[in-house]
């Protein structure tokens, strides 16, 4: 696996060595030991795998209690999939790092703990999984609003992105619950 630096330094994309031939291709695309020793020293308890249709855009979550690392990948088709730094503490705080993650790329992205994170549908469907290192908790749940100018996310949007009323009414980083 190899490790791609980002523009945040706690983001971090990985790259999995892929064996292929005409029959196909095999991949690993975790290994416990590795990832503790070279990205984050986390255990994951829950995997997630949603399908959403292009255009739409789901986020930007992050949860201030049970806080989730996640390490997401696409499994078909492809996203833009971008984390906000919501550390008040943090050097890049209010910063963003955005990747094209596909079926195709076959990268993953990590995504620490107080970071608020979402994606974009760039295909006709794609279908989404991601590891998380603590349960999902509704009541500690937020949203970063998608369009906050102040964040100034390039989200690559063709039209108007299709939002769940949860993420319509996400707050602006001044506004928003964040990490010390």
């Amino acid at each position: 696996m190899k490790i791609i630096e980002t523009k945040i330094p706690d983001v971090k994309l990985l790259e999995p060595q892929v064996f292929g031939d005409e029959r196909g291709f095999f991949m690993e695309t975790f290994r416990d030991e590795w990832f503790k020793q070279n990205v984050a020293n986390r255990t994951f308890v829950q995997e997630n795998h949603s399908k959403s249709v292009k255009g739409v855009l789901r986020g930007l979550h992050y949860q201030t209690e049970n806080t989730q690392g996640k390490l997401v990948r696409v499994v078909q088709g492809a996203v833009f999939d971008v984390a906000v730094d919501m550390r008040e503490s943090s050097p890049t705080f209010g910063q963003w790092v955005g990747e094209i993650l596909s079926a195709e790329n076959k990268r993953q992205l990590w995504v620490p703990e107080g970071f608020a994170h979402g994606f974009y549908v760039l295909t006709d469907t794609a279908e989404f999984t991601y590891k998380c290192t603590d349960y999902y908790n509704p009541t500690a749940e937020h949203s970063l609003i998608w369009n906050d100018p102040t964040v100034g996310i390039d989200w690559h949007l063709d039209g108007e992105p299709s939002l769940s009323a949860k993420d319509l009414a996400g707050k602006t980083l001044s506004q928003a619950v964040k990490f010390k």
